[in-house]
């Protein structure tokens, strides 16, 4: 059985590249036959700028696109050794939704190549229940832009990603997961 996995473009800032960057991503995920690709760009969301008291439609169309995702490849940039606003404010409006699924990471910046951003994840996403695989794709923008010589560690990371998807699919069907 194929595996949903949602590829989120974590900034929303104008002229971003993490469009170009998530698209690229999505590309080698659609050429296998065990994913089917969800792309949850948050510049499509109407997110209210601060945590409302009530839960707004915009938060909901978040939550059920995360909601139905067997795991998720996080796309993000490195603003100051960390991750956008927008990316942190978004993960946020879900909670239940992450649970028991696996996530993996392609940053991309300059000579960090986003390493920050995505350790900062990794610790918001193992709060949240998740599975963090180890294998990632880190890009310096500055160096070259993604191609071919990353996608073995795209394949890789989508690899761990499908195994975790699938051993964690199979756990939540026989046992609701505790929190």
């Amino acid at each position: 059985m194929r595996q949903r996995i949602a590829v989120i473009v974590g900034s929303t800032r104008e002229g971003r590249v993490g469009d170009s960057v998530a698209a690229w991503f999505a590309d080698i995920a659609k050429r296998r036959d065990d994913i089917e690709v969800d792309l949850v760009d948050l510049v499509d969301f109407d997110f209210p700028a601060r945590y409302p008291a009530e839960v707004t439609a915009e938060m909901n169309r978040f939550t059920s696109a995360i909601g139905r995702a067997d795991g998720f490849v996080v796309v993000t940039p490195e603003y100051n050794r960390g991750v956008p606003a927008s990316l942190k404010q978004a993960i946020d409006f879900a909670y239940d939704e992450w649970h028991a699924k696996p996530v993996g990471f392609v940053s991309y910046g300059c000579r960090s190549r986003g390493f920050h951003a995505v350790a900062a994840l990794r610790v918001v996403f193992t709060d949240l229940h998740t599975h963090a695989v180890r294998g990632e794709v880190a890009l310096d923008l500055m160096e070259n832009e993604p191609g071919p010589a990353q996608e073995p560690a795209a394949t890789t990371m989508l690899d761990q990603v499908v195994w975790w998807g699938e051993a964690l699919r199979a756990a939540r069907a026989t046992r609701p997961y505790v929190t």
